[in-house]
Formats: C-alpha cells, structure tokens, sequence
C-alpha cells in the first residue's frame, strides 16, 4: 500500500522532528561541541589525560546527577545494557535472582539468569503488557532484578526495595530509558545500571551501572571465588578500571563526549529534577492530548505507570498507526512506529529530556493533522 501525500504545513511541525526511543536525539549543541574538540579528542589514547579526564567527568557528572552517596562507585563498561545483563549473571548473582517481567526488555535479564548452569533457576513475576507486577520478598534469592521503565510499552514503575528484603540481598535495576528522566532514590536501590543512548542524548555501546557499596563488596566476593568470569564482562576488571578513569578496551570516544555534555546541561541546568521536570511536561501534554482525542488513547490504562519518557499511544482501528507514521516520517517527524514486537497499532513517542516539550505538542497538531487528512 502506497503512502499518502500529506504535506503537513510549517507551522505546524516541530523545530526538531526527532522523537525516536533509542537512539535518541541529540541535541545540535552536543554535536557542534563534539565537532570543535575533535581535533583533541578523536584518535587519541584512552589511556591518556585527555580521555581519562573525560571519564572522570562522565562519573563524576553521574553522580552528581544522581546524588549518590558516599561509598558509591560509577562503573563502565563497554557493550551497552545487554552486554551487562550478561556481566550481572556471572558477576552480581551469586546463587538466585528474581525478575519482574512486564515487557520485551525486562524479560531478557531473566532469560540470561536462566541460561546460566552455575546458578539456580531465577523466580520470575509476571504481568500483562502495559502493566508492571509487584515485587515481593522472597528469602530464597540473593538479587531482585527489577525495571524502571520498559521500554518497548512505556510502564514505568516506582522504585522501591521489597519489604521485607534482607540486607543481603540486592536490587538491581535496569535504567537504560529512565536514567535521567525519571525520579529514584539510591536508597531503595543498590545497582542503577544503563545505556547513554536515551535520556543522556548520546550513542550506545557503552553500560553506566551505579553500585552501591553492598553491590562492591558483591563484585569482589564473587569475583575473588572460583567462578570462571569472561574477562570483558568481569565486573571486578570494569570497577578497578573506572577507579582508574578508564575502561578496560577502549570505548568510543564520541559516545563518552556526548553524554558527559548532556550531563553537564542537565547539572548546570537544576540536575535530575529539572530534567525529570521536562519529561513531566511532555508527558502530560501528550497524554491529555490522547485522552481527548476521539482517535487515540494512552496504552497504559494507570496513569500511575504511564511513563514519562516513553509514551505509547493507541489509535482507533479505522487509522492505521503505521500508516500516520510514514507520512509524519515523510515530513521530517521520524521515529514514531510503535515496537515492532508488541504488534498494536500504536504509536511511541520519546520524552527525554533533550526533547523539546513544545515539540511534543507540535507533534500531537501534527497527528491531528494527518489523521484528518488520512481519515
């Protein structure tokens, strides 16, 4: 089926029509600044001041943004969250973990747990898409693996540790589409591990994992066992080199720049508030918006888990979501399909907090304005 020739008129699209839910957008300035330190930066040693410099700031602005605690160390790695699902199931588990499971993404942590023949099958606890479960206390598991915003529905769930939990236990928790646009507290919380490629407006292959002097004393019990670790996904290897400001293989220089320039906007800026702040705004526009549409409503039916940096949008059988996504893409509006393995026909939209919240707006007339035509 052909696409529709809709011109969607200038005053209605957005100053930047990039709404994509990783990678994200970048914003012009990161990329300008990366442009005019390259000569210095690019095709240097990571071993040198120059990059390790740059790493100091990545932890450093993490932890600032973040307000972590005293005794908590900033780890890196390269691979991206995947990659540390991976590096958690060798170094973070040491018998039993337990998952909850509400989408494409927060399964696969518990598929990895599961694979391993050196630990016990994981408990998992389930919930429909577009909704996320409760976690309980189980004293059979020694880490709770939980999400904070599934990315491939738009759930987002309040972080807290399971009552009842023992102070042997972990919670890990996978950030990579929250960090930075949503609220926590490292109390409730002992590893904070994700990507750049979303809320910190950079590109992925690299994992940022925050951890909690509990979750150190883990990394070097484990690794100090006889359990053979893969040395590139070895926790122990990865921290003792963040404590130097480096990372064991070089990572890509580019990606390390950009998301410390994020950092440094969203500091300089009010820090995890204001940038949450942002996403809030941009939330409540696009959700008000669907709520009084007579074509569209939001996926997740408690507006207490409607996340505020991904947003999916169901539309009326009679419009075809795809559809409105390529002739919004042939304007310059990218980025709008839904998730491809959720199969509804919806639309998902990023609320990080590089986007602007007067584009979100402009998107939602630019819909309207599709639809209308379309329709």
């Amino acid at each position: 089926m052909s696409t529709p020739t809709v011109t969607i008129p200038s005053s209605l699209l957005p100053a930047d029509g990039r709404f994509g839910c990783g990678p994200s957008k970048v914003r012009p300035e990161a990329v300008a600044a990366l442009a005019a330190a390259a000569p210095d930066l690019l095709g240097t040693s990571h071993r040198q001041p120059t990059v390790r410099n740059l790493v100091g700031r990545l932890r450093s602005g993490v932890s600032e943004l973040f307000g972590l605690p005293e005794g908590w160390e900033v780890v890196l790695g390269n691979g991206g969250s995947t990659v540390f699902w991976d590096a958690a199931t060798f170094g973070l588990i040491e018998r039993r973990s337990l998952h909850l499971s509400f989408g494409e993404f927060s399964s696969k942590f518990a598929q990895a747990a599961a694979a391993a023949p050196f630990l016990d099958d994981p408990a998992v606890i389930s919930a429909p898409t577009g909704t996320h479960p409760t976690v309980t206390a189980d004293p059979t598991v020694d880490l709770y693996a939980l999400t904070h915003n599934e990315t491939s529905t738009g759930v987002a769930m309040t972080l807290q540790r399971p009552a009842g939990a023992t102070a042997g236990q972990l919670v890990a928790v996978d950030a990579t589409s929250a960090a930075g646009g949503l609220r926590w507290s490292p109390a409730e919380v002992d590893v904070y591990y994700f990507a750049p490629q979303k809320c910190l407006a950079s590109d992925g292959g690299l994992f940022i994992a925050c951890c909690s002097p509990a979750a150190v004393q883990r990394i070097e019990r484990i690794a100090a066992s006889d359990r053979w670790i893969p040395a590139s996904i070895d926790l122990k290897i990865a921290l003792d080199n963040s404590k130097l400001d480096q990372t064991n293989n070089t990572p890509a220089l580019a990606t390390v720049f950009l998301a410390v320039h994020q950092l440094d906007w969203m500091n300089a800026n009010g820090g995890l508030e204001w940038a949450a702040s942002r996403c809030d705004r941009s939330a409540d526009t696009i959700y008000r918006w669907a709520e009084a549409s007579d074509y569209a409503s939001p996926y997740v039916a408690d507006p207490a888990q409607r996340s505020h940096v991904v947003a999916t949008i169901d539309l009326d059988e009679r419009i075809d979501a795809t559809t409105v996504s390529k002739v919004l893409r042939a304007n310059g509006v990218v980025d709008t399909e839904s998730y491809r393995k959720l199969g509804r026909n919806q639309l998902r939209i990023a609320l990080f907090p590089a986007i602007d919240p007067e584009d979100v707006a402009a998107l939602c007339a630019c819909v309207d304005h599709v639809v209308g035509a379309i329709a």
